[in-house]
């Protein structure tokens, strides 16, 4: 058995969609309904350390889950992430983009997105 939690995914087969490359998978903690992680196939730790062909790959899943997704679950929008390294939040070291489906309410201001990851981070205000 592998020491990847991802990696484990990957040769169980388990997955919501998949191609050659890449695979998606309902997040086991989700911040939103219909949290999804896609993944290379091969144990990469970071976005910038994949290959052209994975990174197509994995922007070909993400059009597939976002319609699986507005089917299912109708969300108002979406954001899409990647933790790259601790500093950047990543906490399994196998690189995964999130795809979080944003719901109107779901926060009291949704304004500036993932700019606000940090404390002050409001892109209307110059650092």
């Amino acid at each position: 058995m592998s020491t990847c939690i991802f990696c484990d995914k990957v040769a169980s087969g388990e997955a919501l969609l998949q191609n050659e490359l890449a695979i998606a998978f309902f997040d086991s903690f989700p911040v939103s309904r219909g949290h999804v992680l896609i993944i290379p196939r091969r144990h990469a730790e970071t976005f910038f350390d994949l290959t052209d062909d994975e990174l197509v790959a994995m922007k070909h899943l993400a059009f597939e889950v976002k319609a699986l997704l507005d089917e299912q679950f109708h969300p108002d929008g979406y954001n899409i992430g990647l933790n790259c390294r601790e500093a950047g939040g990543q906490t399994v070291f196998h690189c995964h983009m999130h795809v979080i489906p944003r719901y109107k309410g779901d926060v009291p201001d949704p304004t500036g997105g993932v700019r606000t990851i940090l404390p002050g981070g409001n892109y209307r205000k110059k650092l």
